[in-house]
């Protein structure tokens, strides 16, 4: 059986250094909540069926995955966009954004989805 890998994408890459650099703490929030629900896909739920707060359902099977949670205090609105392809077991990390960027970031997941599914 195999198991499931992350795989970031190059818009994820960029995204995640500048969130590094300029909201960290939104950052660190957004990453521990991918690592709850990574861990729950890898015990074997169904990624689409996992529930929780900070899960947001986007179409296209893309899931966004928010801040809330985090740290102590007031933390900008902030999500991960992932799509899990559950016949590959790859977690995809598309891009992170706040709510400025998120209509373009939710284009930009649904372009990435559909331009998977044409490779394959």
């Amino acid at each position: 059986m195999t198991e499931w890998r992350i795989e970031p994408t190059d818009a994820y890459e960029r995204a995640h250094k500048h969130y590094e650099k300029k909201q960290p703490q939104e950052l660190k929030a957004v990453l521990d909540n991918l690592d709850r629900y990574f861990k729950t896909v890898a015990q074997g739920v169904h990624p689409q069926f996992v529930v929780a707060g900070y899960i947001h359902d986007e179409g296209k099977g893309i899931r966004a995955i928010d801040q809330r949670g985090g740290a102590k205090g007031k933390l900008r609105q902030t999500r991960l966009y992932v799509y899990p392809d559950v016949d590959a077991k790859v977690l995809y990390l598309i891009t992170i954004g706040d709510k400025s960027s998120q209509k373009d970031d939710i284009k930009l997941s649904a372009d990435f989805v559909v331009q998977l599914n044409i490779r394959r």
